[in-house]
């Protein structure tokens, strides 16, 4: 798979679950994709919510799991 194709995939899966951010005060930005493993940070109310680890393991990395191939890993950048 390209880059390209795991980048817009991945893009896909956070447009899904930007509203329930959102709606919470924070947002997702989409920083990098290195070899399967994708970068994110977190903004707004998300980048300083003691749950952001959930949010970030059990909600972002799980989606991307069942919907983005070849995606190994999720890694929160600052």
């Amino acid at each position: 798979m390209t880059t390209e194709t795991m980048e817009s995939q991945v893009q896909e899966v956070l447009d899904k679950l930007r509203p329930f951010l959102l709606r919470d005060g924070g947002d997702v930005e989409l920083v990098d994709i290195e070899e399967g493993v994708v970068k994110v940070r977190l903004m707004g109310a998300c980048g300083s919510c003691p749950s952001s680890t959930i949010t970030l393991k059990a909600g972002i990395e799980r989606a991307l799991l069942e919907e983005v191939p070849g995606f190994t890993e999720l890694e929160q950048v600052f």
